[in-house]
């Protein structure tokens, strides 16, 4: 019997005449745009969050330790004394400043950043920046490196001398004069984030300590761990170990609003694309109430036939679950293949309306990276079949309740 009512279900779907056919391909394709759109927003909401913090990772160390007051002086004692804590794999000295940046009549502000070459070198993202040039200045202490999007506003190129100042001047009989020194740009980088691209310079490190006058001093210790997601653990552990003379702050910390905007967004996103597979159930809803008008008199026969209304509702519910499983999957092909090339689709929709879409300085990012869950998918494709399956049940139960006597008179 089962095997008859999963074919009476497929019969009427396939009905070639009517409205009833038509209605059947608006609720599969609702339901397939509905699921396509969100696996590419869950997938394109998991790609940003996981290449920012890719990349503030990589700029920045998992854990930050700074000195609460003094200058940090005493950082090799620090290092010591952390260097039996599980799951730390490098402690790193670092040098930071803010500066001007000036070229020729123009200026901005710009963050100069200075690590020992033995580490800047291990870090991919700095390596893997590298737009023009090379880099000899942070490995040769013969210059600096500059993001290519400042090196553009201010009108610099490989080989020119960028002139930094420095408000922490010295003190003379004049009064307070800025610290100014020119240095030659071995590089320009390229991040694919604007923050960085219009504001870091790279300098070597033992230049920096010179400029920013940190000769026995840093200005804070980066700190790498095995795992990432365990940095606010082992942050509170250096926390314990330190006390409280030292300020520690994770990765997580410190682009906290960044990341919790993202998740805003995220859940935002989700919530609304979800109305739109509820909007495709009514269509199936609409679909199957049209279709048990339309086979009233097939219902009443199968009926006076023997058939029981458990059998008559479950042809119904066979019926929206084979348009809930069409449109799922094919949700889920189109989903994927869009999140698979969504960069690319990008860039046609741009060509095609001459309109920036990601704007870099607003989105941060220059591209549109994608990372799918497989875990999410599965529960989306579950969660598009149950409502589905629940928007049947409204139209099976009418179906079942038909009288077959008022229906045969009727006719």
């Amino acid at each position: 019997m089962k095997r008859l009512e999963r074919m009476l279900a497929k019969r009427y779907l396939r009905a070639r005449r009517g409205f009833i056919s038509l209605t059947s391909w608006f609720a599969i394709i609702g339901m397939a745009l509905g699921v396509a759109t969100l696996i590419l927003v869950t997938s394109l909401m998991n790609g940003i969050r996981a290449d920012m913090t890719q990349r503030f990772i990589g700029i920045g160390g998992h854990v930050t330790i700074e000195t609460a007051y003094a200058p940090f002086t005493e950082y090799e004692s620090v290092k010591s004394s952390l260097a039996n804590l599980a799951g730390i794999t490098s402690i790193t000295p670092k040098i930071e400043g803010q500066v001007m940046a000036t070229y020729r009549g123009r200026a901005l502000g710009a963050l100069v950043v200075a690590l020992p070459w033995d580490t800047l070198a291990l870090r991919p993202l700095f390596m893997d920046a590298l737009k023009a040039g090379d880099w000899a200045g942070p490995r040769d202490n013969e210059g600096v490196m500059v993001g290519h999007r400042l090196a553009r506003s201010l009108g610099l190129a490989v080989g020119d001398e960028i002139t930094l100042i420095s408000p922490q001047g010295q003190a003379t009989i004049a009064g307070l004069i800025p610290r100014m020194k020119s240095y030659p740009i071995t590089g320009l980088l390229d991040f694919g984030m604007h923050a960085y691209d219009g504001s870091l310079i790279v300098m070597p490190f033992e230049e920096a300590r010179v400029y920013f006058k940190h000769p026995n001093s840093i200005s804070n210790l980066e700190v790498m761990v095995e795992n990432p997601d365990t940095a606010t653990a082992i942050a509170g552990e250096i926390r314990t170990t330190l006390g409280d003379e030292y300020r520690v702050s994770d990765w997580q910390q410190s682009n906290a609003t960044v990341f919790q905007a993202l998740l805003v967004q995220r859940n935002v996103m989700v919530v609304i694309l979800t109305l739109i597979i509820l909007v495709a159930a009514f269509n199936i809803i609409s679909s199957l109430v049209m279709l048990v008008k339309e086979k009233r008199r097939d219902i009443a026969i199968l009926r006076t036939m023997g058939a029981s209304r458990g059998m008559i509702e479950r042809i119904f519910l066979y019926a929206g679950f084979w348009i809930g499983m069409v449109g799922t999957v094919s949700g889920l092909v189109l989903g994927l293949v869009l999140a698979q090339n969504i960069d690319r689709l990008k860039r046609l929709v741009e060509a095609a309306t001459g309109q920036e879409i990601l704007v870099e300085n607003i989105y941060f990012l220059s591209r549109l990276p994608t990372k799918t869950d497989p875990q999410e998918v599965m529960v989306i494709l579950i969660a598009s079949l149950v409502i589905a399956l629940v928007a049947a049940i409204y139209p099976a139960r009418q179906a079942s309740r038909l009288d077959p006597v008022e229906v045969l008179r009727d006719d």
